[in-house]
């Protein structure tokens, strides 16, 4: 560090951004983790992870990016648990400021993730990893031979639907509309799919179940009628909001959905600011892809500061 400038910031404390700083650590970077408030992204929420390699039995979210936290640590990363609340990429060395302290640095990894859309309910947040989830490749396994239901009516819900019926016995798809904003393509292979049944023009009112899922109620919009529909899984599928909002406004080109544009692997519009997991990807959404984008950002973060030598 050189009159207190860093060599690299990387915004971010899930698998993405802890891979990053095991790797800039390893290439004597000394990086800075600006972790956030609620460090280790989606994977605390998670009960189970059983699809990273390595953990032949499975081993727990929490306890997984402790390690990762761990291991970063250990080879030299700085680990500071405060949340950036702006940025300034306008000249270098970069600016990146929490409500504490302003930290320069000759570059950045951006590794904010995205954030799981969810319908708002108390009983949806309660049951979260008790059988709710927001991602069927994550989770659906736990389901086998159950009931399940996936919430909305685009090509997400249509997706992580047909991929449970892999695993569950049954599958509803709840949709608050008559019409889906699924492409014609999507929608005719789920209705294809004998497993899969539909009930529309409907709205959660609940999820129910104390220690677990056990059934949703939902309201008919035009009657005002309550069902409950027996279900031990419930998928919400309306979305994911990109961890954006901070970086847009400093010139961080992004998709008309807010995910970051990649340029040139894990590079931005802007030089020097390299970008890496979730939050510039809506397609994969796994911990182990963002682990590999993390440590593809910081290769590429080493290799650029070394050009700027």
């Amino acid at each position: 560090m050189e009159n207190g400038i860093r060599n690299v910031i990387i915004i971010g404390s899930g698998p993405a951004g802890l891979t990053a700083a095991v790797y800039a650590a390893r290439a004597e970077l000394r990086p800075l983790v600006l972790a956030g408030l609620t460090p280790g992204g989606q994977l605390m929420e998670t009960t189970e992870v059983e699809n990273f390699p390595g953990f032949p039995k499975g081993i727990l979210g929490p306890e997984l990016m402790d390690n990762m936290t761990k291991q970063a640590e250990r080879f030299g990363a700085e680990i500071v648990y405060e949340e950036a609340v702006s940025v300034d990429f306008k000249a270098r060395p970069f600016t990146v400021s929490t409500a504490k302290t302003s930290y320069s640095a000759k570059a950045v990894i951006i590794a904010t993730g995205a954030t799981a859309n969810w319908l708002g309910l108390e009983s949806e947040q309660r049951l979260r990893g008790k059988g709710v989830s927001a991602c069927a490749t994550c989770d659906g396994f736990f389901f086998k031979d159950k009931e399940v239901v996936v919430i909305g009516g685009g090509d997400s819900a249509m997706e992580e639907a047909n991929f449970l019926t892999k695993f569950a016995s049954k599958v509803t798809i709840i949709h608050r509309r008559d019409e889906f904003r699924a492409s014609k393509i999507m929608l005719a292979r789920a209705q294809s799919n004998p497993k899969i049944n539909f009930i529309t023009n409907v709205s959660v009112v609940e999820v129910q179940g104390e220690q677990a899922v056990t059934g949703v109620k939902v309201k008919h919009n035009k009657t005002g009628e309550e069902s409950v529909i027996p279900a031990q899984g419930y998928f919400a599928a309306i979305g994911h909001t990109p961890n954006t909002k901070l970086f847009k406004a400093a010139g961080l080109e992004t998709d008309d959905k807010g995910y970051v544009i990649v340029k040139n692997h894990t590079c931005t519009n802007i030089d020097g600011v390299f970008v890496a997991g979730d939050v510039s990807d809506p397609r994969y959404r796994q911990a182990i892809s963002a682990a590999g984008a993390g440590c593809m950002a910081a290769l590429d973060v080493e290799k650029w500061l070394a050009e700027q030598e």
